[in-house]
């Protein structure tokens, strides 16, 4: 059965890394916003305008993801997905097309995420997405890891 993959964890906990793995070993589309958001736009992480663009992006990406999902393709949705309710559209929109789900959870220490950002950081602008070490505490702040009841639900 065709499946969604959904990356799950902050920033630097190694979403894109793995989804970039599972892209090659399941044939799968990967769609990973940062990537577009910075062709688009570039270095704006501290811009006002950078969630309300994010969000259009990850709105234009599911947009092609569900039609490939349609078509028995796989998918990788490599957003961070934050929050339960937000995972929970996004089993509800799989299983509307006939997919099953499937959750990647990147569970990194904050002091292993600061210390992956400061190297990542240091990566050429084109190659990764720079984030302010301040932002990092709001984001912990508003993510709400998966339990162990939501990850149950993965499709095997």
């Amino acid at each position: 059965m065709t499946t969604l993959h959904l990356m799950v964890g902050l920033p630097c906990s190694g979403k894109t890394t793995l989804s970039k793995s599972l892209e090659i070993e399941l044939g799968a589309l990967r769609l990973t916003p940062d990537e577009w958001h910075r062709l688009l736009f570039g270095q704006d992480a501290s811009h006002p305008e950078h969630d309300a663009r994010h969000d259009k992006i990850e709105l234009l990406q599911w947009r092609v993801a569900a039609t490939a999902l349609a078509r028995g393709l796989d998918v990788i949705l490599d957003f961070g997905l934050w929050s339960k309710t937000e995972r929970d559209e996004f089993r509800q929109r799989a299983a509307a097309l006939g997919a099953d789900t499937k959750i990647h959870f990147l569970d990194v220490s904050f002091k292993e995420l600061l210390e992956r950002l400061d190297q990542r950081n240091k990566h050429a602008a084109e190659e990764v997405t720079f984030i302010p070490p301040a932002m990092m505490d709001e984001y912990l702040s508003r993510f709400q890891a998966p339990d162990a009841q939501e990850l149950s639900l993965n499709a095997d």
